[in-house]
């Protein structure tokens, strides 16, 4: 195995909860830390789901329908230009996934280098088509997909020549470790011939670097300024300090992986010559 930089991305996600300062700490922490980039998700709301939906009773901070917390927690141009500059100014990468095709197109006005699939639009060929089309480098979860859903959405990619890299997913909210199948990383590389990554829902580090250990090319992991905010991803993300230690963590492991070659360093020569004279 080739030593190789794994691509860290700090989800964001809706973890900012609408607050724009919130958005930039988060943006400063992962910068900090290392990671390679931050990512949001974007949503038209009205799109991606139906009205009865939307008039439905939840109580949150922004009122007591589906629709107040739906649009309280989405960010709009005038924020995601701020964003667009903050990032630039921390010399990080941000980029988004689309849960709807309005939302991917208002992406495109941004110089974005990396599109997302999340697992949920995996089957959605329309947007799959839209994404593939653009030609960037894109990341395709696998959450809660079969065999059947993977090689339909990775032919779409083949078709378009677009370049992509698999993320292993389990979409449960906290994921219990227990249902990681961090094996399904190899498994996915060896049936796609691509580079495979890790999109994770656990609390925790282990698992993140035990699929850096396996080979994952990329590991997505949430993020938050505290566990205990507002929000259903806020339990299953890494806190600053964890965030701090799994990017340190996953770079002492790609130095202890080594290039897989046997190759007899001058230190161990050494010893051969004192344990063998020879």
């Amino acid at each position: 195995m080739n030593r190789e930089h794994v691509f860290v991305v700090a989800e964001i996600g809706i973890n900012h909860n609408g607050d724009l300062d919130v958005a930039k700490k988060l943006i400063d922490w992962a910068s900090l830390s290392g990671c390679d980039a931050v990512k949001f998700q974007k949503r038209t709301v009205d799109k991606v789901y139906t009205k009865e939906y939307l008039d439905s009773y939840r109580e949150s901070p922004w009122g007591t329908t589906q629709r107040a917390q739906k649009e309280g927690l989405e960010f709009g141009k005038a924020e995601y230009d701020e964003i667009d500059q903050y990032c630039r100014e921390k010399k990080i990468e941000w980029f988004a996934s689309a849960w709807d095709m309005e939302a991917q197109e208002f992406l495109r006005q941004y110089d974005l280098k990396y599109n997302k699939i999340a697992s949920a639009m995996l089957a959605n060929d329309e947007l799959l088509e839209a994404v593939a089309s653009e030609g960037k480098y894109t990341f395709l979860a696998t959450g809660m997909s079969t065999y059947d859903e993977i090689d339909h959405a990775v032919e779409i990619f083949i078709k378009h020549g677009c370049p992509y890299e698999l993320m292993h997913c389990n979409s449960t909210y906290p994921m219990p470790k227990e249902d990681a199948n961090l094996r399904l990383i190899p498994t996915l590389r060896e049936r796609y011939g691509c580079k495979v990554g890790y999109s994770g829902h656990e609390t925790g580090r282990i698992v993140s670097t035990s699929a850096v250990a396996l080979g994952a090319t990329s590991i997505e992991r949430h993020i938050t300024l505290d566990n205990t905010m507002y929000g259903s991803d806020q339990a299953a993300s890494l806190n600053v300090e964890d965030l701090f230690r799994l990017v340190k963590d996953i770079r002492v492991i790609e130095t202890i992986l080594g290039d897989g070659e046997k190759v007899l360093s001058e230190k161990e020569l050494a010893t051969r010559k004192k344990l063998r004279g020879c």
